[in-house]
């Protein structure tokens, strides 16, 4: 990425920002277990003059910087990491046994830092700031528990913006897709309940292992006679447990499904015949099912006028050559979509590089890529200043 798109002060920060993100890369932590995290973050935002509340939704941190009336402008970033062991053997590689920062959660909250300082020294805003740095985001709903914790009535906005890196595009390449862009994620566990007896005699029992594996089999017809073939949605069967030998047959069964689709419309309609085929397949064995259905995450929906918006500051600084132009929605979830059902805004994505070395999310030789740290940030600042208007207009 090429030097001339930082804006000088960022370029002059970059190395302690990266020096910040490694630190933070070294010693992760899980979700609502970020207190290092959460106090480190802290103690750089008001040392730069935020206000500072940290504790909402638990672990995590909102630094609120006022300059003068205006309009009000969020911008998130999380802060936990995943139970996963590294294996990246970079330098700088978690300390933490079985913990890593293996979706670059670690570079997000260094790149809202090194926006945020810059911020607070140039005031080149009318309105308000409100950095939002979110606690477990792997799964655990860290932005519903800041919502809950009363996120947007507290620290009122105008708009809420987000930005995560995509290895597998150009390092430092903008995107930005208007709509549904990550789906929704639901976990399914159902329980079968049959009669169990010996494995000799089967016809006396009723068998909760083939109930599951009829169900399985049934599951797949919803995708593909239930929604249109132009939606996008997914079942899959991640785990059946049962029985502990080969010659008893058990009495009960428990199986695991997740579920993810693009529009609210398709997930409603998953979750009726999922919830009617499950229990229609036990019927027709003689079983009974229960079923505990689990709404994880919704559809993240960008806001059009937000999302032209954000694209408009990247094309006007970056140009049309750094866009990322085929970005496509993604079925991988992300609970910013909690906050974007609250607050109008837009999620972007950053490219983390491509080729050999560009490993994907969630492996356990990830690495966030630091030279989208500076453009990252100073996007982050062009955005603000153009939300928030210059002082003086």
């Amino acid at each position: 990425m090429n030097a001339r798109y930082v804006l000088p002060e960022i370029a002059e920060q970059q190395n302690a920002m990266i020096a910040l993100r490694r630190q933070i890369h070294a010693h992760p932590e899980l979700g609502f277990e970020e207190f290092v995290t959460s106090a480190l973050v802290a103690g750089q935002l008001r040392e730069w003059g935020y206000e500072v509340s940290t504790g909402v939704g638990r672990t995590g941190v909102v630094a609120t910087l006022k300059n003068g009336e205006g309009r009000a402008l969020g911008l998130r970033a999380d802060m936990d990491a995943l139970p996963i062991q590294e294996t990246s053997g970079v330098p700088h590689a978690s300390r933490v046994d079985g913990v890593m920062h293996a979706c670059g959660h670690d570079g997000h909250t260094a790149t809202l830092l090194a926006a945020a300082h810059y911020l607070a020294r140039s005031r080149n805003f009318k309105g308000t700031l409100q950095l939002i740095f979110q606690p477990a985001e792997e799964g655990l709903g860290g932005a519903r528990a800041m919502l809950d914790d009363g996120l947007f009535e507290r620290f009122p906005c105008d708009a809420v913006f987000a930005m995560h890196n995509v290895p597998g595009h150009p390092t430092g390449h903008l995107g930005f897709y208007s709509g549904p862009f990550m789906a929704s994620a639901d976990t399914v566990t159902v329980k079968i309940i049959g009669h169990g007896g010996h494995g000799a005699v089967p016809h006396k029992a009723i068998d909760p292992v083939l109930v599951c594996a009829s169900i399985v089999v049934a599951l797949q017809s919803i995708v593909a006679r239930n929604i249109n073939p132009q939606d996008t949605a997914i079942v899959s069967v991640g785990a059946i447990h049962s029985g502990t030998v080969s010659n008893v047959i058990p009495a009960s069964a428990d199986m695991s499904i997740s579920v993810r689709a693009l529009t609210p419309e398709v997930r409603q309609l998953l979750e009726r015949r999922i919830t009617e085929l499950v229990h229609g397949q036990a019927a027709s064995f003689g079983a009974q099912a229960q079923i505990d259905y689990q709404h994880c995450h919704p559809v993240l929906i960008n806001h059009p006028e937000e999302t032209a918006l954000a694209r408009e500051v990247a094309r006007e600084w970056l140009g049309e050559e750094q866009l990322i132009h085929d970005l496509k929605p993604f079925t991988a979830s992300e609970d910013f979509a909690f906050m974007l059902e609250r607050c109008p805004g837009s999620y972007l994505v950053i490219g983390n590089g491509q080729g050999e070395g560009s490993c994907l999310l969630h492996n356990p030789g990830y690495d966030f890529n630091d030279h989208c740290l500076p453009i990252g940030a100073t996007y982050w600042v062009k955005l603000a200043e153009r939300f928030l208007g210059p002082v003086g207009r």
